[in-house]
């Protein structure tokens, strides 16, 4: 005849106590009360795995954070599991995991991992202003929204204020960088759709703006000002290799001395710094040359070519150029961006190959081929076509 256990009472679990060796108490069922020398006393349940058939103990909880009423109710939905087949253990834990990985599965979370390989595709200076946009716009309401449960009424909710303020290109890269988060969560099983795919149609779309520049014939004006203007002679010398090299702010402002060879002429700025990611060889100039001459006293024994005023050993700002075209009056009429497109409007019309001024300007075309191609074999013409636009340029020093 089996053995009875008689069930335990609520003043039989508060008096237990051991002095010798850890004691077992049993309720039946499979339900077991563990009191240890230390006084703690631990609700365990006792079966047998559904698989493996081997006794598996499965913590229910303390006494008398678990009452024996509560403890019983543990055991009886765990004997429910296993008649089911199911391990309450490995049941436990898998609820466990997908309820850890929810509660780090935040928007802000996310887009973290998604913008660690976002930033790898883009210029230093464009993932910050990526991650910057989201902090300023996203985070300070739905960082810890769960990814699961972003939905596309709050985050319209969240960036109206934006559209009616006119903000509108604002409006369109948010919604742009949270798409590419959502599709992130969805490719790496996080989320199960993007409800923000469409989400750019739920606002005004901006109206597209020229680059602010000016004609090759103002060019002489503006030669005339940057040397007349009260700014630092690095400053002006970083305007006029960023007019002569036609480069990007940000690839001007982060020269490195180690990036040139001055014995070939060639400035080769590597990809991590290159919109495209795709290393750009320059052939330099005389006066590219010169201009690099004259500013070497002040940063040859310095990695970058362009120092920043406050810390030499770092480069100056992106800024820095735009923000002295201003102080010279050509706010709203050029921006140091728009110096490329004087080079290029003078070179169409001089009529140089369209594809040379395209590669000098860094615009990458879909043949990665034929873009190899012409890296290696037209450096040559594009030196000619560079020497010839300095030369533009040198006229309107006269």
């Amino acid at each position: 005849m089996p053995k009875i256990t008689k069930p335990l009472t609520q003043t039989e679990v508060k008096n237990a106590k051991t002095d010798d060796k850890d004691l077992t108490l049993f309720d039946g069922n499979g339900l077991q009360l563990r009191v240890r020398k230390s006084g703690t006393k631990q609700w365990n349940f006792n079966y047998r795995h559904p698989m493996t058939k081997k006794r598996v103990n499965i913590s229910l909880g303390q006494f008398p954070g678990i009452s024996l009423t509560d403890a019983r109710k543990l055991a009886e939905n765990a004997r429910t599991l296993v008649s089911q087949g199911i391990d309450p253990k490995e049941e436990r834990q898998s609820k466990q995991h997908t309820q850890k990985q929810e509660a780090l599965s935040t928007l802000k979370a996310v887009a973290a991992e998604w913008f660690k390989i976002k930033k790898d595709s883009v210029t230093p200076d464009y993932a910050e202003d990526i991650w910057r946009s989201l902090e300023l716009h996203i985070f300070p309401k739905h960082s810890d929204d769960p990814i699961k449960e972003i939905r596309t009424i709050s985050i319209i909710d969240t960036l109206r204020p934006l559209e009616q303020k006119g903000s509108l290109e604002t409006v369109k890269r948010v919604c742009q960088r949270l798409n590419e988060v959502m599709t992130y969560a969805v490719n790496t099983g996080l989320a199960d759709s993007n409800p923000l795919a469409g989400i750019r149609a739920g606002f005004k779309k901006p109206e597209k703006k020229h680059m602010n520049t000016i004609s090759p014939e103002e060019l002489p004006a503006l030669l005339h000002d940057i040397s007349e203007a009260q700014i630092r002679k690095v400053t002006r010398l970083l305007i006029k290799w960023q007019l002569h090299t036609m480069t990007r702010p940000s690839e001007a402002a982060g020269t490195r001395w180690d990036e040139i060879d001055l014995e070939k002429g060639l400035w080769v700025i590597p990809a991590e710094r290159m919109k495209k990611r795709k290393a750009h060889t320059i052939p330099l100039s005389k006066q590219a040359l010169n201009l690099l001459e004259t500013v070497k006293p002040i940063s040859g024994h310095r990695p970058y070519v362009f120092p920043a005023d406050r810390d030499p050993k770092s480069h100056t700002n992106s800024q820095t150029a735009n923000m002295a075209l201003k102080r010279m009056g050509y706010a709203n009429k050029l921006v140091s961006h728009g110096l490329r497109s004087i080079a290029s409007t003078a070179l169409n019309e001089q009529g140089f190959d369209p594809e040379l001024i395209e590669t000098a300007l860094a615009h990458v075309g879909k043949d990665q081929v034929r873009n190899a191609y012409n890296r290696a074999e037209y450096i040559e013409r594009r030196r000619e076509m560079m020497q010839w636009w300095s030369e533009f340029i040198e006229k309107g020093y006269k």
